[in-house]
């Protein structure tokens, strides 16, 4: 593994962690995701991602997926990551920012 694919990969958890821990803390735009998407989408859906027609919130947070990472210079870059639900479910995303020295700056939802 290349020292930038090792970035991708530690930013990437360190992303989902900033995700549990922004909604663990009643972050809006984490909730607002979570909830909205609890309200949309068909209990198939959930079936086949989470196991369950009616998923808990922590399931919809554990079943999200990276759907780009790139940066305002770079679209392969690596400061900025966006996750959403698996199989197109949705065109929202939660998107975590990076700092310049690869810290965690915020997280917010995207459409």
């Amino acid at each position: 593994m290349g020292q930038d694919q090792a970035e991708i990969t530690r930013r990437t958890a360190a992303a989902l962690d900033a995700i549990q821990k922004a909604f663990a803390e009643g972050d809006d735009a984490v909730t607002l995701f979570v909830s909205h998407h609890l309200e949309e989408i068909e209990e198939a859906y959930w079936q086949k991602h989470a196991g369950t027609p009616h998923p808990t919130d922590q399931q919809v947070l554990d079943i999200l997926v990276l759907a780009d990472h790139w940066d305002e210079d770079d679209d392969e870059g690596i400061q900025t990551f966006d996750f959403t639900l698996p199989g197109d479910a949705t065109n929202y995303l939660i998107s975590v920012y990076f700092t310049d020295d690869g810290q965690v700056d915020y997280v917010t939802m995207e459409s």
